[in-house]
């Protein structure tokens, strides 16, 4: 019985594909203030809002932005230690917004 004349070809198309590699879940990066300033248009905010829960970090350690965003006023919370890590975060509806700004 012949071979086919493909049937080299095809062996050698085979040797040439790259090994299948299984990724690893990558290893999650810290949201800093820095990538934050660079990444995300927000606003500066003067002072957190009140109704904000900052499990008890006090308010001097921390400092505040916010995002408009789907009808939507996302506020992160980022400490004044180390890289600024983000540390909190709460939404708040866009009618909500002249409260916060107060």
């Amino acid at each position: 019985m012949a071979r086919s004349p493909i049937f080299p070809v095809c062996i050698l198309a085979l040797s040439l594909v790259p090994a299948i590699v299984v990724a690893q879940t990558p290893t999650a990066l810290p949201l800093t203030y820095a990538i934050f300033e660079a990444s995300i248009p927000h606003i500066d905010l003067a002072a957190c809002p009140e109704g904000l829960a900052l499990d008890a970090i006090a308010r001097d350690d921390v400092f505040c932005r916010a995002v408009v965003h789907d009808d939507a006023f996302h506020v992160y919370v980022f400490a004044l230690d180390g890289d600024s890590p983000a540390i909190g975060y709460q939404s708040y509806p866009v009618d909500g917004v002249e409260a916060l700004m107060k």
